[in-house]
């Protein structure tokens, strides 16, 4: 199968890339500055015909693109995250709706973050969205996507925190307790969707050949933690104390709105997933970490 994917030199992408063409598939990368074969010079400030000949031939295109939310949420940041994913989903949309055939497939990008802050509740694609600076993104991001049902089928990404050893937030939370200041944040009551890297990879690459998944896809382990419950299982694996609580109202003054990545509660299950037949690998969380600390 022949692949566009946009976001393809990030921390999903590469990962990404390197499954399918390990898969046979023929993954041709859109970027700012290309370095690779495979490498396609693109932006969204790019001539339309440039993106439409990216695409011809296609027979699925992966959105990924988008600036990292990890650094502090200005309120230039907050535009160039809404500017990163919204038009340029609609610049793709546009052009899979210009191209003839069109991609059999568009699977695009979306986050946990969609839901807002639920408590325990727990969070299946039939869920309604949520409120705040996330959830509206994420509904804005999605709504572009959805434009392209008509020529397409279309599947939404909602993807919990990915974890890696080598990438992604699990070097950040790991951090405190190599200098034994390990332990739960706020009131380590909120809970925390992940899922390890590899059943991200396979879970899109699924969805990539299953005409039976449509529409929003939680890509989460069927097992979320408290945030306490996280932090004492990666101490354990790690060896190291996990008793230094970081309170909340800390962590607002420092990271200001962007807080609420790690205060606001996500109970996110990968319904629609397991209700399909997709496998996971690595389910529970301890042996997710210990497989991964073990690389």
């Amino acid at each position: 199968m022949r692949i566009v994917i946009t976001g393809g030199t990030g921390f999903l992408g590469t990962a990404l890339v390197d499954r399918l063409r390990t898969a046979g598939h023929v993954a041709s990368v859109l970027t700012r500055r290309p370095r690779k074969p495979g490498e396609v010079e693109w932006s969204p400030a790019s001539p339309p015909a440039i993106l439409a000949r990216a695409l011809d031939g296609a027979e699925a295109v992966i959105n990924l693109a988008g600036a990292s939310i990890a650094q502090r949420w200005t309120m230039k940041h907050k535009r160039e995250l809404w500017e990163s994913r919204v038009p340029l989903t609609r610049a793709l949309v546009e052009a899979i709706r210009n191209t003839a055939p069109a991609p059999r497939t568009f699977i695009s990008g979306s986050a946990v973050g969609i839901y807002g802050d639920r408590g325990d509740e727990e969070l299946t694609e039939k869920s309604a969205t949520g409120n705040g600076f996330l959830a509206s993104l994420g509904e804005a991001w999605e709504k572009e996507a959805l434009a392209a049902t008509t020529h397409t089928r279309v599947v939404l990404v909602r993807t919990a925190i990915v974890l890696d050893r080598k990438g992604g937030a699990l070097p950040q939370m790991a951090l405190p307790f190599h200098f034994f200041a390990g332990g739960p944040i706020g009131s380590g009551r909120q809970y925390v969707s992940w899922i390890h890297r590899d059943d991200w990879t396979s879970m899109v690459a699924w969805a990539l050949t299953n005409t039976a998944v449509t529409g929003p896809l939680n890509a989460a382990a069927p097992h979320p933690v408290t945030n306490r419950e996280f932090t004492r299982t990666l101490g354990r694996v790690l060896r190291k104390p996990s008793v230094m609580p970081a309170p909340g109202f800390a962590l607002r003054v420092v990271l200001g709105e962007m807080s609420s990545l790690i205060l606001e509660s996500q109970r996110m299950l990968p319904a629609k997933a397991c209700d399909l037949g997709f496998r996971f690998s690595h389910p529970q969380l301890e042996s997710a970490l210990r497989t991964i600390y073990a690389s």
